[in-house]
């Protein structure tokens, strides 16, 4: 059965390394009190995700998978409870929160990265690149004991033929990295704009912006052409140019800008709103993924579910693409000396409820 579960993931995550539908957004809101708000958008337009919350108690010990698909890697012992929401299975954390205030999440990082080739020998310190989140979460409380972890670790693939990630880290300082593997090896990246999404690198990306120096909030001043006289249409002409398609640059350059712009909230609660209203934006409807003659798969969004993380207050918010109601899980309402281990599908129903208005 456990082999069966693995076969599924890892037929996912193939296709992944192949196709457009795997997209993930991610942008960072700071509010007036002092709060950070990481969020982030998770899309996999090729079938149900069937994701899931996880709540992990302090003591709680699991295994890391290898490649094979066998639990024979790191023990992964909690330090610290944590909150983590879940793709395939409930292993394989994609974001998440721990009682620290320690916000981790991978992101999908197709043909760019590279582990280090899998050696039995180092198994004990062996982790799986789809573990990395609840591992993080579990042992680590701040940016800082992150990258220690990692230098000690060999980060590697349940099957080496998979898309590979890369993934945020934010500790309650406010302090933000990006990790990225390639040719084997970690490195490190200060996340000053807070923003991230796919493929190229995240270098690259912050280049990229350069090609839209050009772009203002508010509305583009009026031009001369010869003798016309040119003139905005409406309000937000400044953004003229600003890229619309799915691709990751595109996502990260509309992602900057919006976030850039949007007014800075008093509150926390009023900037996880804000987060929500922004990753709207990012929401890909299932369709534009798949090519003409072929046939898409039986989904409302390929953007699965969107989240934000309040870490001052210690709250993950999320909503999916069968309920957009915001939902929220309250990390200091939770005793993590006492909680059990559970998990449970982020959605109770199969589709958007619709509440009937009462005309009197």
């Amino acid at each position: 059965m456990r082999k069966s579960i693995i076969a599924s993931a890892t037929a996912l995550l193939l296709a992944a390394a192949t196709t457009t539908a795997t997209a993930c957004t991610g942008i960072t809101l700071r509010s007036a009190d002092g709060a950070c708000i990481p969020a982030r958008t998770i899309e996999w337009g090729g079938s149900d995700l069937k994701s899931r919350y996880v709540i992990v108690p302090r003591g709680y010990t699991q295994l890391s998978y290898v490649p094979g698909g066998v639990k024979q890697g790191m023990e992964l012992e909690a330090k610290y409870g944590y909150v983590g929401l879940a793709v395939e299975q409930e292993e394989f954390v994609a974001e998440g929160l721990n009682e620290a205030g320690l916000s981790a999440g991978l992101f999908y990082f197709p043909r760019y990265g590279e582990y280090e080739a899998y050696n039995e020998a180092d198994k004990a310190t062996s982790i799986a690149d789809l573990q990395l989140v609840p591992w993080i979460l579990g042992s680590c409380r701040t940016v800082d004991d992150v990258k220690a972890a990692v230098a000690g670790a060999h980060v590697v693939a349940v099957d080496p033929r998979a898309s590979t990630a890369h993934w945020r880290f934010t500790d309650a300082s406010g302090r933000q990295v990006i990790l990225e593997i390639t040719d084997g090896k970690a490195h490190f990246f200060e996340s000053k704009l807070g923003v991230l999404t796919n493929s190229p690198g995240y270098e690259w990306q912050l280049t990229n912006l350069n090609n839209y120096v050009n772009l203002l909030p508010g509305t583009a001043p009026q031009n001369r052409l010869d003798s016309l006289t040119l003139t905005s249409f409406g309000a937000g002409s400044g953004f003229l140019g600003l890229p619309g398609d799915v691709t990751p640059p595109s996502r990260f350059v509309r992602a900057a800008f919006y976030q850039a712009s949007t007014p800075r909230a008093a509150t926390a609660t009023e900037a996880v709103r804000q987060c929500f209203q922004i990753l709207n934006n990012f929401d890909i409807p299932v369709g534009i993924e798949t090519a003409r003659g072929e046939q898409h798969a039986d989904l409302p969004s390929a953007t699965q579910w969107t989240s934000a993380t309040d870490i001052m207050n210690g709250r993950i918010y999320y909503r999916t693409m069968r309920n957009s109601a915001i939902r929220c899980i309250d990390l200091k309402a939770v005793d993590f000396g006492k909680v059990k281990y559970q998990t449970a599908p982020l959605d109770d129903v199969t589709e958007q409820p619709v509440v009937m208005v009462e005309v009197k």
